[in-house]
């Protein structure tokens, strides 16, 4: 009997001894673990919402002079240059009026010869005492006065030549063509839009409610879906007028594609505040499709079964399954207990 119970004592020990030693190694685990204490903390909330691409300045190319649209060299979504000749306004009136003053110049002409001839006979009966000074001084006045003519009707052609030059039409400034409402043939009207330029920086023009304005700051950093995928926007600029409720944003982005305007992209803005339960996502570990994240109960750890949401600031929120006040486990090695 005493062999029997020191036979027991010895395997109750052996088999105590290595319990009692995963047991130590289970609170040192305990010990080494970093752990972080839930608080509620404030994050943004952020709502799509659709910007218009839309250019800086939409400017008209305009005829400077009525007429029939003899040609145009631009299309829809073709590129042009500031000055570039993009079409030509013909009048034919311009070219009769042209020649009505040709036929007076050469009428003026001579007369001044005639005049100037005059002018010389008198200027010889004066020496040969026959004729008098006041004479020869009313012929100098018709010479001058016939001069003065021939002046005003050269520069009433030169302003004929210069309309007949403001039929071309230029581009006043670069950018991308977006309408061409005329074709060749069309009759015009002194200062009619030929073509419509898209000119300027691109931006993504934003009409949000007027309760938002309050959450908006220019020059601050807002997400932007693209077709690329999710890039970084600039609020570039808020407008201050407020029309139907709306305000006006401009966000920037570089590298925005001109090819289409006023294409709608996706913009999320700050539309609030709200209290959250934020974790590190290395705290979070996932098995079998469902998320867990371990939590210390004195000296126990049990895994939590959460449903976690967006990301905000690097961090995980956490919608359900964690309580303000829980300790959580950062390491995802630390030891794991069972599910409550």
């Amino acid at each position: 009997m005493v062999r029997l119970s020191l036979r027991a004592g010895l395997l109750a020990a052996r088999i105590v001894l290595p319990v009692a030693s995963a047991c130590l190694v289970f609170a040192t685990g305990m010990a080494a673990a970093e752990t972080l204490t839930l608080k509620p903390a404030m994050i943004t909330e952020w709502k799509a919402v659709h910007g218009r691409i839309e250019a800086d300045d939409m400017v008209a190319a305009r005829a400077r002079i009525g007429g029939t649209l003899i040609e145009l060299t631009v299309t829809e979504g073709d590129v042009v240059a500031a000055g570039q000749k993009i079409g030509v306004v013909t009048d034919e009136k311009i070219a009769f009026q042209a020649q009505a003053i040709d036929a007076q110049l050469s009428a003026l002409a001579a007369q001044k010869a005639n005049a100037e001839a005059e002018l010389a006979r008198g200027r010889e009966l004066v020496r040969g005492g026959v004729s008098t000074n006041q004479r020869v001084e009313q012929l100098q006045t018709q010479v001058d006065v016939i001069a003065g003519q021939i002046a005003a009707a050269q520069a009433q052609r030169a302003v004929i030549v210069r309309q007949g030059e403001e039929g071309a039409i230029i581009a006043p400034a670069a950018g991308r063509v977006t309408a061409v409402p005329l074709t060749p043939g069309s009759v015009v009207l002194p200062g009619e839009p030929v073509a419509m330029i898209a000119s300027g920086a691109l931006s993504l023009r934003l009409a949000l409610p007027e309760r938002h304005a309050a959450l908006l700051k220019q020059g601050a950093t807002l997400p932007v879906e693209t077709p690329e995928g999710e890039t970084q926007g600039r609020l570039a600029k808020l407008y201050p007028l407020i029309e139907n409720g709306r305000v006006l944003a401009d966000v920037t982005l570089e590298g925005m594609d001109a090819a289409y305007l006023n294409q709608r992209v996706l913009v999320r803005v700050p539309v609030g505040e709200r209290a959250a339960l934020m974790v590190p996502p290395t705290a979070v570990t996932t098995r079998n499709g469902l998320d867990f994240v371990a939590l210390a109960r004195g000296d126990a750890t049990i895994q939590r079964n959460v449903v976690i949401g967006a990301r905000a600031g690097g961090e995980v929120e956490i919608l359900t399954g964690l309580q303000p006040g829980d300790v959580i486990l950062l390491d995802p090695a630390a030891p794991q207990g069972a599910n409550p």
